[in-house]
């Protein structure tokens, strides 16, 4: 749970700006709302190493990555190879911005366990330091589903509870992407985040609807591309140990690449007509090519249909692939087959009618 009050303004303050789509099915922090079935996760090997790409935020031994709001030197203490929250002490900050990420972080709740619901172990992991993954002691405690451990705070509780108890080191593995902005400023896209926890799923790909709050739902207005990532002090001696995250590049667009066909040459059908026919491999049949128009095309054994681009009088691409096929032209102009060029390989096909 988070209460920030500050520059943003007075903690109930009206704004106007369009907010992304939101299920209205349950009303945010409603004890009504559907529990998420208890899952006893399999035994873990914790620490995880961070892989070679990584970026080590906390190895155990000091705060030189963190520091306090506005830049202050970090209040959290470390002790036994962990950094623990200090009450009263504020939110911890990176000192480096981020924006996409894969983030690794292994916390532990305070044993023994005091105090009940929100007041249990509370902390919170904050990406981009707005959208919190709620940490909390939810070992066999009760409070609102969207506000226990693995909630995305407010808006989405976990698929399932995956809690460990009090004192036992636990692991979030998050991947997050920002949000994307048009350049009028209006939302593209909303930010998304996936879960596990103690290597258990418990956010899937869940569409983020703005900055998570208490008692608050807020718009997307901050259109920066990294920002601080935080860890909240809450008043409870949540510890942390072995934070690491990797920066993510731009989603990958799934799109046809309708850019990246090859240069083509133009070949009337006289020429294209030519290399119609039968085509087989050493070890059988590999397909036929026929002229459908001006376009000649590929009909493999495999079931594959592919057009075939000219690049030059002999030589064919596989229309949006790297792979390309030079015919054997005679001098008499007869096709006696080509070479397949895919992968690296090259692959013999003869013409057999």
């Amino acid at each position: 749970m988070t209460i920030r009050w500050g520059t943003a303004g007075l903690l109930f303050s009206v704004v106007t700006v369009t907010l992304a789509q939101t299920p209205v099915t349950w009303l945010a922090h409603d004890m009504n709302r559907p529990r998420p079935p208890v899952v006893v996760p399999g035994k873990l090997s914790l620490p995880v190493a961070p892989p070679s790409d990584a970026i080590v935020l906390f190895d155990g031994k000091d705060l030189t990555k963190w520091e306090s709001e506005g830049g202050a030197p970090a209040r959290w203490k470390v002790r036994d190879g962990a950094m623990e929250s200090v009450p009263l002490s504020g939110y911890l900050f990176t000192k480096e911005k981020f924006g996409d990420v894969q983030l690794h972080v292994e916390w532990a709740a305070p044993l023994p366990a005091k105090g009940r619901g929100q007041g249990r172990g509370n902390s919170g992991v904050f990406l981009m330091g707005l959208y919190e993954v709620q940490v909390l002691d939810s070992y066999n405690s009760e409070t609102y589903p969207d506000g226990q451990a693995g909630a995305i705070y407010g808006q989405y509780p976990p698929l399932v509870n995956a809690c460990l108890p009090p004192g036992e080191w636990q692991s979030y593995d998050i991947v997050f992407r920002r949000p994307r902005f048009h350049a009028d400023g209006t939302l593209a896209r909303a930010a998304r985040m996936t879960v596990v926890h103690n290597g258990v799923l418990i956010q899937d790909n869940s569409e983020i609807w703005g900055p998570t709050a208490w008692l608050q739902r807020m718009p997307y207005t901050n259109k920066a591309e990294e920002l601080h990532l935080s860890l909240q002090d809450h008043g409870n001696p949540v510890r942390y140990r072995n934070i690491w995250l990797r920066k993510l590049s731009e989603p990958r667009d799934w799109a046809p690449p309708v850019a990246s066909e090859p240069a083509k040459v133009t070949l009337t059908n006289g020429q294209l007509q030519k290399f119609v026919g039968n085509y087989s491999t050493l070890i059988g049949e590999f397909g036929s090519i026929e002229l459908v128009g001006d376009q000649l095309r590929l009909h493999m054994k495999t079931g594959q249909v592919i057009d075939l681009v000219p690049r030059s009088e002999s030589e064919f691409a596989l229309r949006w692939t790297a792979a390309h096929l030079v015919f054997n032209v005679k001098k008499d102009g007869k096709v006696g087959g080509f070479v397949l060029n895919i992968g690296g390989e090259q692959v013999p096909v003869n013409r057999t009618k």
